[in-house]
């Protein structure tokens, strides 16, 4: 994992209350969560050279990958990701990468497992009157626990996971899949 993300202040990244304005760092969007979680410091751009530099690389991206793509005659996700692994990112890397001032890796390793439970939508919601929560158009029930009668008026946090899979917590515990 980086130290530390530079991104620009797209709505997926920080909530900023009005526009023109400094990030609410207090508010944080499903990315500034998780990288909360991760203790990754997340900087926001301010200066149009910043911004500037992050969009001229995605417009690149997104011009010149297809291209480079269809000159290879890639028509398929896991041909396309060999390409990106052994052909594009080196060139890539080859022609822009310059060398890190400090040898050592910015990078440290994490729990595969911690990842999982971070990098997921989480959401809080209030347990209703019948035990259940509301989640994208469903009511999942809450099962009974050995813990608490019910959950009523709880404030418990919702996560959806990549694969699907659902979960509700109350604080640190898991008190339904």
């Amino acid at each position: 994992m980086p130290s530390s993300l530079y991104t620009d202040r797209g709505s997926h990244y920080f909530v900023t209350l009005k526009a023109g304005e400094k990030v609410d760092k207090a508010r944080l969007t499903q990315v500034g969560r998780a990288l909360e979680r991760l203790d990754i410091e997340h900087i926001p751009a301010y200066s149009s050279e910043a911004r500037g530099r992050s969009e001229r690389m995605f417009a690149m991206l997104q011009d010149r990958l297809p291209k480079e793509l269809k000159l290879a005659g890639i028509g398929d996700v896991d041909t396309a990701n060999r390409f990106l692994a052994e052909v594009y990112v080196p060139a890539h890397n080859a022609r822009f990468a310059k060398p890190a001032e400090i040898a050592e890796s910015a990078f440290v390793a994490v729990d595969p497992a911690l990842l999982a439970e971070i990098l997921c939508v989480e959401e809080e919601r209030v347990v209703a009157r019948d035990n259940t929560v509301s989640w994208d158009r469903l009511v999942l029930q809450l099962p009974e626990s050995p813990l608490r009668h019910h959950y009523v008026k709880a404030r418990v946090k919702v996560r959806q996971y990549p694969d699907g899979a659902l979960a509700v917590f109350h604080g640190p515990r898991a008190i339904a899949r």
